[in-house]
């Protein structure tokens, strides 16, 4: 029965310190994409489908940090998809989160089923930009709208997209409100470095 006592240990040392449910769902969502049938158009749009349980809510409705979560497996099954992954990993780069911001525009309440639509809208010589719409299968409204800058480290999307196109991509138009985002971004971080006494040859 020791072995039992060690298992149970363990398990409470990892779940003390670590949210386990968060890397086990990961898991699980880039498995089940992997067995998907790939995407070959990177710009493509990507639906994941889900439902607000007891988990997700707080009065009644979803936690506003719960659409950051899982935005962020849907990102990972749309990367896993469409092959940005897999060439992230063959350039020996990494992606992180730059950016991103939402704006709710109705409540998902508990029980209600939505729609999580995902697309790489473009890219830059830094990053790709995202678009990802929560739509609730009750009325097809859209309830929430996010932006996320996707950093790439030690690659460029430019050398992704040649990865996985065999060719040089012309980039897709910035839309006028997510450029004015990434402005808004870039204004931030000038004024931050100045802050900081950083000049723009450091940028």
């Amino acid at each position: 029965m020791w072995w039992v006592l060690w298992l149970l240990g363990v398990l409470l040392a990892l779940f003390s310190s670590l949210d386990v449910w968060y890397f086990l769902r990961a898991g699980v969502v880039i498995l089940k994409a992997w067995f998907q049938k790939p995407v070959f158009d990177i710009t493509a749009e990507q639906v994941v489908s889900g439902r607000v349980t007891f988990n997700d809510i707080d009065m009644c409705h979803m936690n506003n940090a719960r659409y950051l979560r899982e935005c962020d497996f849907a990102r990972f099954s749309l990367y896993t998809r469409n092959g940005v992954f897999k060439a992230v990993r063959a350039l020996r780069g990494t992606m992180v989160v730059g950016a991103n911001t939402i704006r709710y525009r109705r409540a998902l309440c508990i029980g209600e089923g939505y729609e999580l639509r995902s697309r790489i809208v473009t890219w830059d010589e830094k990053a790709f930009y995202l678009e990802q719409r929560f739509v609730s299968t009750k009325d097809g409204v859209v309830c929430a709208v996010m932006y996320c800058k996707q950093s790439v480290i030690r690659s460029t999307p430019d050398q992704i997209m040649q990865h996985l196109c065999k060719r040089k991509v012309e980039i897709p138009e910035f839309p006028e409100d997510l450029q004015h985002w990434v402005n808004f971004i870039s204004a931030s971080s000038q004024a931050l470095r100045a802050e900081s006494g950083l000049d723009d040859k450091n940028k």
